[in-house]
C-alpha cells in the first residue's frame, strides 16, 4: 500500500506520489536521477521535499518498504535483520530530529556503534539528504568501524590504501613493478588488489599465487585480492589457490544483483569458503565489496528509487557479511550518473556517511572518468574531505591513472599527502613493517620516506629491469 505526501510552502502545495518519490525529489541534484526522470523539477521543489522528509517519522521506513517485501530479497534482509532494541534509542524521532541528534554530543562513537544495527539504509539515505557537507563529515568522523585480517584497519588516526597494480595484459613484471612502487610509498595496507584484464579461473589463480608469493616472501602484514566474479573465486578456492579476500560488486536490489550474477545465498557460500581457509592472522573478515551510485539504474533495476537510496541499500548486503573492506567507486560509472566534480564530491561524502552510520568499514575510490566534467583538483578536494571524515581507505594507483580500467583515481603520492596533512598513519602492523624494511623513518604521524631504495628490495629491482 502506497501513501502520498504533501507539503505546503507559502501559497503552493506540493504533492509527492509516494515515499520513493519524496526521497528522490529531496535528493541533491545529480544527472542519474534526471536521466531516470526522478529528480525534482526545480530547486524550490527539492527544498520543499527536504522539508517534508525532515518531518517524517523514522518508523515510516519500517512500515513502508520502498521495494515490496515479497518481491525483493534485499528488502527481506533489511526488515528481517533490523535490530528493534538498538533502534529504540531513536525510534521516537523524525528524520529532521535524527539529523540534529546525530550532530549532537550525545551521539558519540560508542553510541553510534551500538545504534548501527537499528538503522536501515533508507533511514540513513533520508537523513543524508537533508545534511550539508560538514554534517556528513562530522557524523561520519564519529563512526569508528574496525576490521582485521593480517592487519587492523579502521583505527582512529589511521587511513589505509588499496595498492592497485592493474596492467592491461596482466603482465607479471608490470604488476610486480607497480607493487614495488606502491610499497615504497607506504601503500598497500588495506589490500593489494588486482582487477584482472583476463577474467578466467586460470588467470585468477596465477595472479593469486603471484600475490601470495610476494606477501609471503617479504612477510608483508597485508592481504591480497583478485577482483574477479565470486564464482571464479569459489573455483579458485576449490583448486587450492591462496585466496585471502573474496571480492564482489553488489547492488541495492535483488534485480541489480541478478544482473551481476549473484544472490545472497551465493555470497554466503563464498564467505563460508573463505572463512574455512583461516588465512587471517589477526582477524578473519574475508569479504571485499564494491558499490557505486548508478549501478541499479544502469541495470534498469532501481524500482523507481533514486540512485543514492539504491546505493545505501547495497550497504545492507555488505553489512550482513561482516566484510574487511567496502568501497564506493564513486565516479567510475560516468557522467550519466554523476555529471561533474561537484556531484561526485557530494556522492562520495553521502556514500561514506551512510555506510559508516550503518556500521561498515567504508573506503572510497576517489575517481572520475575522462569524459566527466571533473579533474584531479576535484579529487584533491574529495580526498581531503574524506580523510577528515575518517574514511577507512582510499586507492593507490601508479600516477593516479589506471591504464587497464581507463579511469583516473588517486595515486601513491596522494595517499602520502592526505596522511601527512591530516596526521594519519598506515595500519599499525603495516606501519611497523614499513619501518622494519627502512621504507619509513620518523616517529608517529611525523614520518617520512627513506631516501633511496631499501637494500632488501635492490635485487627485486634488478630482476624487474
Amino acid at each position: 500500500m502506497t501513501h502520498a505526501f504533501t507539503h505546503t510552502a507559502g501559497s503552493t502545495t506540493y504533492g509527492f506520489r509516494d515515499l520513493k518519490d519524496l526521497m528522490a525529489k529531496a535528493t541533491p541534484l545529480r544527472s542519474g536521477d534526471q536521466l531516470a526522470g526522478l529528480a525534482a523539477q526545480s530547486s524550490q521543489e527539492r527544498v520543499v521535499a527536504q522539508m517534508a522528509l525532515a518531518d517524517l517519522p523514522l518508523t515510516t521506513f519500517l512500515n513502508q518498504p520502498l521495494v515490496p517485501y515479497e518481491h525483493d530479497e534485499i528488502t527481506r534482509l533489511i526488515i528481517d535483520t533490523h535490530d528493534a532494541m538498538a533502534f529504540a534509542l531513536v525510534r521516537h524521532l523524525t528524520v529532521g530530529d535524527f539529523r540534529n541528534w546525530l550532530l549532537s554530543d550525545a551521539a558519540d562513537s560508542a553510541t553510534l556503534t551500538a545504534l548501527a544495527p537499528g538503522i536501515t539504509p533508507e533511514m540513513a539515505a533520508a537523513v543524508s539528504k537533508i545534511m550539508r557537507h560538514q554534517d556528513l563529515i562530522l557524523v561520519a568522523q564519529k563512526c569508528s568501524v574496525v576490521t582485521a585480517f593480517r592487519n587492523t584497519l579502521g583505527l582512529r588516526g589511521h587511513m589505509a590504501t588499496r595498492l592497485q597494480p592493474n596492467h592491461p595484459t596482466d603482465d607479471s613484471t608490470g604488476i610486480a613493478a607497480s607493487i614495488l612502487d606502491g610499497l615504497l610509498y607506504g601503500s598497500g595496507d588495506a589490500v593489494i588488489g588486482i582487477n584482472p584484464a583476463t577474467d578466467n579461473v586460470a588467470q585468477v589463480s596465477r595472479l593469486l599465487h603471484m600475490l601470495g608469493d610476494i606477501i609471503e616472501h617479504y612477510n608483508i602484514p597485508t592481504q591480497s585480492c583478485v577482483l574477479t566474479h565470486v564464482t571464479n573465486t569459489l573455483q579458485a578456492i576449490e583448486q587450492g589457490a591462496p585466496v585471502d579476500l573474496v571480492f564482489q560488486s553488489i547492488g541495492g536490489t535483488e534485480a541489480t544483483n541478478t544482473s551481476f550474477g549473484i544472490n545472497l545465498a551465493l555470497l554466503q557460500e563464498a564467505n563460508s569458503a573463505a572463512q574455512s581457509l583461516q588465512r587471517g592472522t589477526v582477524g578473519n573478515n574475508v569479504m571485499y565489496f564494491e558499490t557505486g551510485q548508478g549501478s541499479a539504474l544502469s541495470a534498469n533495476a532501481h524500482h523507481g528509487m533514486d540512485q543514492q537510496t539504491c546505493e545505501a541499500r547495497a550497504y545492507a548486503v555488505a553489512r550482513h557479511f561482516k566484510p574487511l573492506l567496502v568501497n564506493s567507486v564513486v565516479g567510475f560509472i560516468g557522467p550519466e550518473y554523476l555529471f561533474d566534480g561537484r556531484q561526485i564530491i557530494r556522492a562520495g561524502l553521502e556514500d561514506h556517511f551512510c555506510a559508516k552510520l550503518l556500521g561498515l568499514p567504508m573506503g572510497c575510490d576517489v575517481c572520475y572518468t575522462n569524459h566527466a566534467e571533473a579533474d584531479q583538483n576535484d579529487m584533491d578536494v574529495l580526498l581531503t574531505l574524506l580523510g577528515t571524515a575518517g574514511c577507512n581507505f582510499v586507492m593507490g594507483v601508479p600516477g593516479s591513472d589506471d591504464i587497464m580500467l581507463n579511469y583516473q583515481s588517486t595515486s601513491f603520492h596522494d595517499a602520502l599527502y592526505v596522511r601527512k596533512v591530516l596526521g594519519l598513519r598506515p595500519a599499525p602492523e603495516f606501519e611497523q613493517w614499513l619501518r622494519n624494511m627502512q621504507i619509513l623513518r620518523g616517529a608517529g604521524s611525523d614520518f617520512a620516506l627513506h631516501d633511496g631504495l631499501p637494500a632488501v628490495f635492490a635485487k627485486s629491482m634488478q630482476r624487474l629491469r
